[in-house]
């Protein structure tokens, strides 16, 4: 049989690390912001005339939330089937039982994704982080944002609205969609009463195109829509990672990136890659701006470029490779999104889309801070300080030949990095940022700012060792109270699972020795 080789070989590869095929046909609009996405997505849902599949982490009960809660319910009385899933823990405290009650009285089915459960104590950990919208199998869009006023800011007021990034598909690649909403609404609960006006027997369960939709364009794309446990993301921008052979520029909101991935980047850069990193200058997750701002030293070292966004909240998740690949859609680089979460992300093959993800990349970086190491106080030698000079900056254009010491330099690092992988994945043994520099160098040097959140670590043991010291039982009850809900928890679901097993009259599972196994002799 003939082996795959050259792009076919790097199909295969993208195939079986996202798990979504390559698809032709597909026609896809770029969208920058909520000034491009919400007028797309009412337009889509007001001109709905069979069915809306919308799926969200987060409704805000705001202004924004009401319009469209106000489109929905206009569609879901005009015939219209509409499905909407939210997250529990996403909507937590932001949209109440009274925001969802006029949706479901208009006949808008609604589901609850994983709200939390007695006998399943941990599931809470896996969230539905989806952002989607699918209309008619005519277009669906595949995006970051969430629904709330924060994306679209307030202008009369000086709020600028929430730098975010989606886009609006047509073609083929919708049955890929739709597929994937149907995943988290069979996985999600029906809400009470969420019926509606509409008969409890009938369309509660939503079944995705089984025919693609016609050819729309000549866009190919991944509808990559993982689970907790896949990492196919995860495995998806590693591989992107060893493909790049000239550009890799990614955006993202909540970074936070594990060895794995680190190395990954560490590794293109230094084979010459132009990597360069956006995340927020400012973040509305205040405890995951100093993980994401410690592991910016070892990105630094190899040659990675580093920016913080200087305006509103940065909530895009975006990539673009080589001006050939582009991902847009709802994985952060980080553990939650890679292993945790369910998430849906396009990857886009085509030259015109990624050049236009390009541009929108660069026009970012005009407004962001490049982060860079700080300047050795020693002198050491010529040579070195050249280097240093350069603050291992790259330049996309004219890249130099690698200096000597800066070879020997990175070997020291990539020793350095194999003995001391555990110590450095401590928050506190990397440095955090602070703004220096003029205005018009537009950079910013690291310096030992990690003393907060070891202080904040330090303040929260020593509070526990006084309260386990003077009241040993405010120690002690917490995990008493755990340790028996999981004993009871754990009780239950073994007689439920004995009892099932009695119930179909199934055998004891044992496990026997036959004589060709492994030409042993039997017991």
């Amino acid at each position: 049989m003939d082996r795959p080789h050259g792009p076919d070989l790097l199909d295969q590869a993208f195939t079986r690390a996202a798990g979504a095929s390559r698809v032709a046909g597909n026609s896809v609009q770029l969208l920058r912001d909520a000034a491009d996405n919400y007028p797309a997505w009412l337009r889509a849902i007001s001109g709905a005339q069979r069915y809306i599949c919308f799926e969200n982490f987060i409704y805000y009960e705001d202004e924004v939330g009401a319009e469209f809660s106000a489109a929905l319910i206009e569609r879901a009385r005009a015939g219209v089937q509409v499905r909407l899933v939210y997250d529990w823990l996403g909507c937590l405290g932001k949209a109440s039982k009274r925001f969802w009650r006029p949706l479901i009285a208009a006949g808008v089915m609604v589901r609850c994704f994983n709200s939390p459960r007695a006998a399943y104590p941990f599931s809470w950990l896996q969230r539905d982080h989806r952002k989607l919208l699918a209309v008619d199998g005519q277009i669906g869009f595949i995006t970051g944002l969430c629904v709330g006023k924060a994306w679209r800011g307030d202008p009369a007021r000086g709020i600028a609205p929430w730098r975010d990034t989606g886009v609006a598909i047509q073609g083929p690649s919708l049955a890929e969609i739709e597929t994937a909403f149907a995943e988290v609404w069979t996985a999600s609960a029906p809400m009470a009463g969420a019926t509606g006006a509409i008969d409890a027997g009938t369309l509660q369960a939503f079944e995705p195109l089984l025919q693609p939709p016609a050819a729309a364009g000549n866009v190919a794309l991944r509808v990559v829509a993982t689970r907790p446990g896949t990492l196919a993301v995860l495995q998806l921008d590693q591989l992107i990672a060893a493909a790049a052979s000239r550009s890799l520029w990614l955006t993202d909101a909540y970074f936070a990136g594990i060895p794995p991935y680190i190395q990954a980047l560490r590794a293109a850069a230094r084979d010459g890659i132009d990597v360069r990193l956006l995340v927020p200058g400012s973040s509305d997750i205040w405890a995951l701006r100093p993980l994401s701002q410690a592991g910016y030293r070892p990105l630094l070292e190899a040659g990675v470029r580093v920016f913080e966004w200087k305006g509103s909240m940065l909530h895009a998740k975006t990539a673009v490779a080589d001006g050939r690949w582009a991902r847009v859609g709802s994985s952060n680089l980080n553990i939650a999104s890679w292993v945790g979460n369910y998430e849906l992300d396009a990857l886009i093959e085509d030259e015109g889309f990624a050049g236009q993800m390009e541009q929108m990349f660069e026009a970012d970086i005009t407004g962001a801070t490049e982060i860079v190491l700080r300047r050795e106080r020693r002198r050491r030698g010529a040579a070195a300080a050249a280097l240093l000079g350069q603050g291992l900056r790259r330049r996309k254009e004219d890249r130099m030949p690698v200096p000597e010491g800066q070879r020997d330099r990175g070997v020291r690092a990539e020793r350095r990095e194999r003995s001391g992988r555990g110590s450095r994945a401590a928050a506190g043994a990397l440095r955090l940022g602070r703004t220096v520099g003029a205005a018009l160098s537009e950079q910013r040097v690291l310096a030992t700012a990690e003393a907060k959140i070891v202080a904040i670590v330090a303040v929260i043991a020593l509070l526990l060792a006084i309260c386990a010291v003077l009241w040993p039982w405010v120690a002690a009850a917490p995990v008493a109270l755990f340790l028996a809900w999981m004993s009871l928890v754990l009780f239950t679901r073994a007689f439920a699972l004995r009892r099932e097993r009695q119930r179909r009259g199934l055998p004891k599972a044992h496990l026997e020795r036959t004589p060709g196994d492994a030409g042993l002799p039997p017991p």
